[in-house]
């Protein structure tokens, strides 16, 4: 231990602190071995305060009877792969004398050993959802449920089938980055399982001194501000304080601040301060690496595959790695990691920070003295392995995963994450009869007792309500919409349903025909915003008189009528069609008065706007002269139209609705009863018609006459006959999409060349569109060579 400046008390007690480390290893060491936790009570006391998230479920009772013959026996080339893999651990046994075991050949549910990188199978499954990394660690960090390692320093002894982990919906940390390392190498990506070592927060999934990522505020860049000089200004009057009496009292209320602020400071600190772990820096765990390049990566990252979230190659949380791996290939790392992950080198194919198991150019590694008979045989079954290791993987063949469990998601239905100061729930879609998806609850201490704020998101509403934020403190709700309400409402803040309350409301402005875009009223006032009006009309205000006291019916809304109105005024943009004098800025209705006074846009070189007001006649005079034409008048529906919508918006809460897809036929009972009287009418026009199962051998019996028996040179026929028609067919259609792949190749160099030719002379509106269609031809050439390489595979 090295100190820059310190005493010999400091290193006293940095000693006593390595032989306690030391002595608690010791006994771990003792403990796992045994592999009894009542062994050692340091042992026990570890696992069950660190791992309280331990469930009963017991994985000797799983059923192993359905899995195909391949999980329970090896095939010549498996065991192949075996011998060249503990050839491999040999060397590196005796090379590195002092490193852990590497993880190789965990046995699977079946008590087989199998390779690790025969686990990872590339999948992609049909949801776009899926076709992101987000949206895929987001799918498994749900659907799985985590259990910890049974020993926090070793790795597994077993490493199930990604299709028993899906089945039964729990795994530890390496079954949780195989599924998910599957899925992203099916989307494109250039992952790895990572076998490695993490802080204890990471391996125990405890996010209690996380800050929610929700609640994770962007940074935002300070713009300089500019000031203005303008020597014409009005001075401000002297402050006749005391400067010296306003010192002294902010200097007295900083202190009290201070340490008031300390003091909680030191309060939080004590509750939410993580204790030591001696562990740290020996605890195992398993996580996915995404190396850039493919997918248009820009940067290599991590991602944690309990959480779901990325983390930076740099992040302290992530302590060393002792080998990757994934469908191909395995690579131990050679590097240090005294400081963490920080300073590694991802380059795979760098030898020397890196090295790999199977290659055919590069060996291993030094191969050990007085073995030459058996070496030349290793370095032959290395270069078989390369090209037989793909022969290994479908023995872990993701099956399909049926659109009922995948919009599930989370076990049970419900998942409950809970952060700092902060509590995440999550639902599988209409799981809750008003299509809430996920709420996250804000609290005012670590104990989570006083919440100070719930945000609440919803999916398939047929009110289109996308989220709404409750602040607790102040009693205020805030909702927010998609657009295709009723009203075009957008967002709606308010304190109470009830009419003639504070409340904004904000709409889009393109549904609406008279282009209102904000509303805000409280007990005295309401202004309106308005965009893109035929009159040029922006902005009315209207003003209420205190309201009458009056008696109202039980369960019946407040009579409008007992708000009067005082006045109401609009205000316009200037009409270039028209003469600025005969334009009208502002219109004010004084209710009260009887009195309508316009003011008209300023004229250039005039320094007053004409006005004009016009007084409500009296009946004499009204009858000598002329009556105002409806012209001149306005027809106004203020109240009623906040009252309409707060009536549609307590009958959509009180009856609420979800929508389903036309394609959706579990839950749309349209469109199910449409199909099943489709089909009972066909089944009606051809009674006598019975269905019959399509026969695939039925061609080629035609060929050897039909018999009705065969005989079994006649069936090694069929069979080659069948796989050489079935090949053809393969092959004409990865032709066909070679001819779609190059024609599209093709298409996208054109673009590229007029883009870079006129980009010059293009719009930001045109630029825009050509990125778009850039992006899109990107986009479906590359599932073309998804599905190229899949035909040519098969």
């Amino acid at each position: 231990m090295y100190f820059c400046r310190g005493s010999e008390m400091e290193v006293l007690e940095e000693k006593e602190k390595e032989e306690q480390k030391e002595e608690e290893l010791k006994a771990l060491e003792v403990g796992s071995e045994s592999s009894c936790l009542n062994c050692s009570p340091l042992y026990y006391l570890c696992f069950s305060a660190s791992f309280c998230l331990s469930s009963d479920f017991d994985w000797n009772s799983i059923d192993t009877s359905q899995l195909p013959d391949s999980y329970k026996v090896n095939s010549p080339k498996e065991k192949k792969m075996l011998h060249i893999a503990d050839h491999y651990h040999q060397q590196f046994a005796h090379l590195c004398p002092e490193r852990k075991p590497l993880f190789l050949h965990p046995v699977n549910e079946c008590g087989v050993e199998k390779f690790v990188s025969t686990t990872v199978r590339p999948t992609l499954l049909p949801y776009t959802e899926l076709y992101h990394w987000d949206g895929c660690a987001s799918f498994v960090s749900d659907y799985l449920t985590m259990e910890p390692l049974k020993f926090p320093l070793t790795p597994p002894t077993s490493l199930y089938s990604p299709t028993t982990i899906l089945k039964y919906q729990r795994g530890n940390c390496f079954d949780f980055s195989v599924l998910l390392c599957s899925m992203l190498i099916g989307a494109g990506y250039d992952a790895y399982c990572v076998n490695g070592y993490a802080t204890h927060d990471i391996c125990s999934l405890d996010e209690t001194l996380e800050e929610c990522p929700l609640l994770r505020k962007p940074q935002e860049v300070p713009k300089e501000e500019v000031k203005k000089s303008n020597k014409y200004r009005v001075k401000p009057p002297p402050d006749m304080h005391s400067k010296f009496e306003l010192q002294q009292e902010a200097k007295k209320k900083a202190e009290t601040e201070a340490t008031e602020k300390k003091e909680r400071e030191e309060r939080g600190m004590e509750a939410e301060e993580p204790a030591h772990d001696h562990l740290c820096g020996l605890r195992v765990h398993a996580w996915v690496l995404v190396l850039s390049g493919k997918r248009e990566v820009p940067e290599t990252f991590f991602i944690d595959p309990f959480t779901g979230n990325s983390h930076s190659t740099m992040d302290e949380q992530f302590l060393g790695i002792e080998s990757v791996w994934n469908h191909k290939n395995y690579w131990v790392n050679m590097q240090d990691c005294r400081n963490g992950c920080k300073d590694l080198v991802f380059d795979l194919s760098d030898a020397v920070h890196w090295e790999i198991m199977l290659s055919e150019t590069d060996k291993p590694l030094q191969l050990l003295l007085g073995a030459e008979k058996e070496n030349e045989l290793f370095d032959r079954n290395v270069d078989d392995m390369v090209s037989d290791l793909n022969d290994c993987l479908p023995i872990f063949l993701t099956p399909p995963l049926p659109t009922a469990e995948f919009e599930t998601r989370c076990s049970q239905g419900r998942k409950v994450i809970l952060y700092k100061k902060a509590k995440l729930e999550k639902w599988a879609p209409y799981s809750n009869g008003n299509g809430l998806v996920k709420r996250l609850t804000v609290y005012a201490d670590s104990n989570y007792s006083k919440a100070i704020e719930v945000k609440e998101w919803f999916k398939n509403r047929e009110d289109m309500l996308d989220m709404r934020e409750v602040n607790k403190q102040t009693q205020l709700t805030t909702e927010y919409f998609s657009p295709g309400h009723l009203f075009g409402l957008k967002v709606h803040t308010y304190k109470s349903m009830n009419p003639q309350t504070e409340r904004v409301m904000e709409f889009y402005t393109e549904t609406r025909v008279d282009g209102l875009q904000k509303l805000a009223e409280n007990d005295n006032e309401m202004k309106e915003y308005f965009v893109g009006r035929d009159d040029f009309k922006y902005f009315q205000y209207t003003e209420f008189r205190a309201k009458r006291k009056k008696v109202t019916l039980v369960g019946t809304r407040t009579d409008v009528n007992s708000r009067p109105i005082v006045q109401i005024k609009e205000c316009f943009h200037r009409n270039l069609q028209k003469p600025a004098d005969e334009d009208v800025a502002e219109r004010v209705f004084l209710i009260e008065e009887d009195m309508i006074q316009l003011t008209y846009h300023l004229k250039d070189k005039y320094i007053t706007a004409s006005k004009k007001d016009f007084f409500k006649p009296t009946e004499s005079y009204r009858k000598q002269s002329e009556i105002m034409t409806p012209e001149m008048c306005i027809s106004l529906l203020i109240v009623w139209k906040v009252l309409k919508i707060l009536e549609i918006r307590e009958n959509e809460e009180a009856d609420i609705k979800l929508s389903a897809s036309i394609y959706d036929t579990e839950r749309n009972e349209k469109r199910r009863q449409e199909y099943e009287a489709m089909m009972k009418a066909k089944k009606d026009e051809f009674p006598g018609q019975k269905e019959q199962d399509l026969d695939y051998l039925a061609p080629f019996l035609i060929q050897i006459g039909s018999p009705e028996k065969i005989t079994k040179r006649q069936a090694l026929r069929l069979r080659d006959d069948c796989l050489s028609d079935f090949k053809n067919r393969l092959v004409s259609k990865a032709n066909i999409i070679q001819a779609h792949f190059e024609k599209e190749v093709e298409e996208l160099q054109k673009k590229n060349q007029q883009f870079q030719e006129n980009q010059n002379q293009l719009s930001e509106k045109e630029e825009a569109d050509f990125l778009a269609d850039y992006s899109e031809t990107m986009f479906r050439i590359h599932i073309l060579a998804l599905r190229l390489d899949r035909y040519w595979e098969l």
